[in-house]
C-alpha cells in the first residue's frame, strides 16, 4: 500500500527528526545512573526457523548486538550484548576539564511466545528473561587527572516484555524511490539490582529499582532483508535511588536483518 500524498511524507519526516533529536538528548545532560539500558529487542518472529539479528547505537556510544531465533512455531529465544566505554565532558555545556569515564558491559537473554493476529497482519510477542553486567563511572579533572568520584557495581536484571507490530508495509516516496516501512510498540518492565556497590572504594548498601520502558519503533526497508530501525521511548524508575535510576536514554538507531519469516499476509 503506497501513500504518496504530502501529509504522509511530512509525518514520516517528523518522526525521523524527532527520533534524531531525542537521540542527542543523552549528551545534553549529566548521567548519574550506573545503568545504561540496551534497547528492547523486537525480533518480530512469525514462524519456526526464522531468525533476526541487529546492531543498535546512539550518540552516547551505548551499542547493542542482538539476535533472536524461532525454535518452534510459537516459541522464540533472544539474546543481546551491550557495551558503553566513553570518556567525555560531564555535560554538554560543562567545563572541558571536568571529565566522566564510563565502562558498562551487559548481556541478557530471554525466551518467549509469538503469534500473528488480525488476519495475519499483526505480530504479538511476549518474552521474559534475565541479564547480568558490570558498570563503573569515574569522574575526574582532565588537567590534573585527579579523581573526584568513582562508583562501580554489578548488575542483575529480570524482565518481561510485550511487542505489538504491524506486518503490513506502507511506503513513502523520497530520493527518487519508494521506501517500505512498518511500525510498532513495545513495553518492557525490569527489576534491577545493583550489588557489590562501591563508592570511592568503600562498600555501600545495594540498590534496586523497577523500570518501565515504553517505546515505539519504525522500520524502513533498505535492501532485501536489511532494515533501518529507529527507536524512541522513555525510561521510568518507580523507586527513588541514587545510583540506580532512570536517567539514561533508550533512544537508538539500528540496522536489522530478518530472514525466513512470513510476509505481511500469508
Amino acid at each position: 500500500m503506497a501513500f504518496n500524498f504530502p501529509i504522509t511524507r511530512l509525518s514520516v519526516m517528523i518522526r525521523l527528526l524527532r527520533a534524531i533529536l531525542l537521540l542527542s538528548l543523552p549528551g545534553l545532560a549529566s548521567c548519574s545512573s550506573l545503568y545504561f539500558p540496551p534497547p528492547p529487542q523486537v525480533p518480530l518472529l512469525t514462524q519456526k526457523g526464522e531468525w533476526s539479528a541487529g546492531v543498535h547505537s546512539n550518540f552516547s556510544g551505548n551499542t547493542a548486538l542482538q539476535g533472536a531465533y524461532a525454535v518452534g512455531e510459537h516459541i522464540g529465544v533472544m539474546g543481546s550484548a551491550s557495551f558503553l566505554h566513553s570518556n567525555k565532558k560531564e555535560d554538554f555545556f560543562g567545563s572541558k576539564t571536568k571529565r566522566e569515564s564510563i565502562d558498562h558491559d551487559f548481556v541478557e537473554g530471554g525466551v518467549g511466545y509469538f503469534t500473528r493476529l488480525r488476519k495475519d497482519r499483526r505480530v504479538l510477542e511476549v518474552y521474559g528473561g534475565l541479564g547480568v553486567g558490570n558498570t563503573k563511572r569515574t569522574r575526574f579533572n582532565n588537567e590534573t587527572n585527579i579523581t573526584t568520584e568513582t562508583a562501580e557495581g554489578k548488575l542483575n536484571k529480570y524482565f518481561v516484555q510485550v511487542n505489538y507490530t504491524s506486518k503490513d508495509e506502507k511506503s513513502f516516496h523520497a530520493l527518487g524511490r519508494d521506501w517500505d516501512f512498518n511500525y510498532g510498540t513495545a513495553l518492557r518492565a525490569s527489576y534491577m539490582q545493583l550489588n557489590d556497590l562501591r563508592v570511592e572504594g568503600v562498600a555501600q548498601a545495594p540498590e534496586d529499582n523497577v523500570f518501565l520502558e515504553p517505546i515505539t519503533y519504525t522500520r524502513i526497508q533498505v535492501l532485501g532483508p536489511i532494515q533501518l530501525q529507529l527507536i524512541s521511548g522513555s525510561n521510568f524508575g518507580l523507586r527513588s535511588r541514587k545510583f540506580l535510576k532512570a536517567s539514561n536514554s533508550v533512544f537508538q538507531l539500528g540496522v536489522i536483518v530478518n530472514v525466513g519469516g512470513q510476509e505481511g499476509r500469508k
